[in-house]
C-alpha cells in the first residue's frame, strides 16, 4: 500500500506535468514508454492471487476445449473434479457458472489453445496493453495532441497491477474500444462498428458508448457489428437460448464499493437499478453528443459515459477503471485521472479479508476515494464559472 500511495501521487504530479507542457522531446517520451515496460516485468513474473480472476479464465478456455460450455459446468461440480489443474482448482466463485461475455470466453479459448497457463494470458493481456500504446500514438499525432500524452496512460500504476499483475480480461476490450475510436476518427465506419461490438462482447460496460456512434456509422455497419457479436455465442447457445451464465448471480449478489448502488439499492429491485446505471451512461452520452459540434470523436465523450455507469454500478473493482485510462488527456476528465489514483485504497480490503474481515469497504476509505474525485470537480466547476467573469471585468 505504501507503495502504492507513492505510484500514485507520482503519477498526479506527473499529469500535473503533462498538462502544462504542450511538447516533450521524443526521447523523453521514448524513455517514458520504456519505463513504463520495465514497471510491468516485476509484475508479470509475479504470481497472481491464489483466487484472482486469471484462475477463472483458464478453466474456462480448458473446459471448452474439452468441449464444455463454460456457461453451464460449475467448477465445484465433483464430476468435474478430473477437469481441474493446480492453477483452477482455486478459482474464485467456484459455486456458479462463468459470468463473462463471448467475446471473453473465445479469447480465452485462443489463448489457453497455444498455452494452457496462468502466465500465458498475462503475457497476451501486456501484449494487448503494448498494442494500446501505439493505438494511442496514432491517434494523438493525427489530432494535433501531442505524443507525450501516451504517458497519461502508460504510466497509470492500475496497469502494472491489474494487467502484468493480475491480470483482467477488461484490457482486450479497452484495445477494441480503442481501435474502433480511431477508426471512427478516420472514418472506417465499418471497422469502428465492428471493433465497438467486439469491446461489448468482451465486457458490456461499453454498451452506453452506443449514442455516440449514432449517424457516424451507417445501418448496414450497426448490422454488420450485430451479426459479427451473434455468432460469437453461437458455439455456447443452450437448447436455442442465448447464455448468460451467472450475470443474474452478479447483479443479485455481488458487491464492492458501490456508495450509489447501495443507496438506491435500498427502495429498488437490484435490477433495476442496474438498469439505471445503464440509463446514465447512455443519456451521458447522448447529452455529450449533441454538444459535440464536429463529426469528429471527442476523448471525454468516451470517458465519461463509462465512469457515469461505474459510479452507479454494483461492483467497482480497480480495474474496471482500466476502460477509461485511454480517453482521459484533458482538463474535464482530471475527476476521472484522480479517480484512477484514489480508488487504489480499496486494495486494502484484500488484506482485511485475510484477516478475517468482511468484504467491505471501510467508510474512510470510500470517504477518501469519493471525496477526492468530488473535490476535484468542485474545483474544476468553480473556476469555469470564476473564469469568465474574471474575462469580463477585464474586457470592461
Amino acid at each position: 500500500m505504501a507503495s502504492l500511495t507513492i505510484a500514485g501521487i507520482a503519477y498526479l504530479f506527473a499529469i500535473r506535468e503533462l498538462f502544462s507542457t504542450p511538447r516533450f522531446p521524443h526521447r523523453v517520451i521514448v524513455i517514458g514508454l520504456v519505463l513504463a515496460a520495465l514497471w510491468h516485468v516485476p509484475f508479470l513474473l509475479t504470481p497472481p492471487g491464489s483466487d484472482d480472476d486469471i484462475h477463472r479464465y483458464v478453466w474456462d478456455g480448458r473446459v471448452q476445449r474439452l468441449g464444455y460450455n463454460p456457461y453451464i459446468v460449475v467448477p465445484s461440480d465433483p464430476a468435474l473434479g478430473a477437469l481441474h489443474t493446480p492453477e483452477t482448482r482455486t478459482l474464485n466463485n467456484p459455486d456458479i457458472p462463468s459470468p463473462y461475455p463471448a467475446g471473453a470466453q473465445l479469447f480465452f479459448r485462443a489463448v489457453t489453445a497455444i498455452h494452457e497457463s496462468v502466465f500465458a494470458l498475462k503475457v497476451a493481456f501486456v501484449v494487448c496493453d503494448l498494442a494500446i500504446v501505439f493505438v494511442l500514438l496514432d491517434i494523438l499525432r493525427r489530432s494535433g495532441q501531442g505524443a507525450h500524452w501516451v504517458l497519461a496512460y502508460a504510466w497509470n500504476p492500475l496497469l502494472a497491477i491489474e494487467v502484468a499483475g493480475s491480470g483482467h480480461i477488461d484490457i482486450v476490450g479497452v484495445l477494441l474500444l480503442l481501435v474502433s475510436a480511431a477508426a471512427l476518427g478516420r472514418r472506417w465506419r465499418a471497422v469502428a462498428a465492428v471493433a465497438f461490438g467486439l469491446a461489448v462482447a468482451v465486457k458490456f460496460l461499453p454498451i452506453v458508448l452506443l449514442p455516440l456512434y449514432w449517424r457516424r456509422v451507417r445501418i448496414r455497419d450497426a448490422a454488420l457489428a450485430a451479426v459479427m457479436v451473434g455468432l460469437l455465442y453461437v458455439p455456447f447457445f443452450n437448447h436455442g437460448r442465448i447464455p448468460i451464465g451467472s450475470l443474474g448471480a452478479y447483479v443479485q449478489s455481488f458487491r464492492f464499493n458501490d456508495p450509489v448502488f447501495a443507496t438506491l439499492e435500498r427502495v429498488a429491485a437490484p435490477q433495476f437499478v442496474v438498469g439505471l446505471a445503464v440509463l446514465v451512461g447512455f443519456l451521458t452520452a447522448i447529452c455529450l453528443r449533441r454538444l459535440s459540434k464536429s463529426a469528429a470523436w471527442s476523448s471525454d465523450a468516451f470517458a465519461w459515459p463509462m465512469a457515469a455507469s461505474l459510479l452507479c454500478a454494483p461492483v467497482i473493482y480497480p480495474w474496471y477503471l482500466l476502460w477509461l485510462l485511454p480517453f482521459v488527456r484533458s482538463a474535464s476528465t482530471v475527476p476521472i485521472i484522480i479517480w484512477t489514483v484514489s480508488i487504489i485504497p480499496t486494495y486494502y480490503v484484500w488484506h482485511l479479508r485475510t484477516l478475517g474481515r468482511p468484504w467491505l469497504v471501510p467508510g474512510w476509505i470510500r470517504l477518501l476515494e469519493y471525496g477526492c474525485i468530488a473535490t476535484a470537480g468542485a474545483i474544476i466547476a468553480f473556476r469555469r464559472i470564476t473564469r469568465p467573469a474574471a474575462t469580463q471585468c477585464s474586457t470592461d
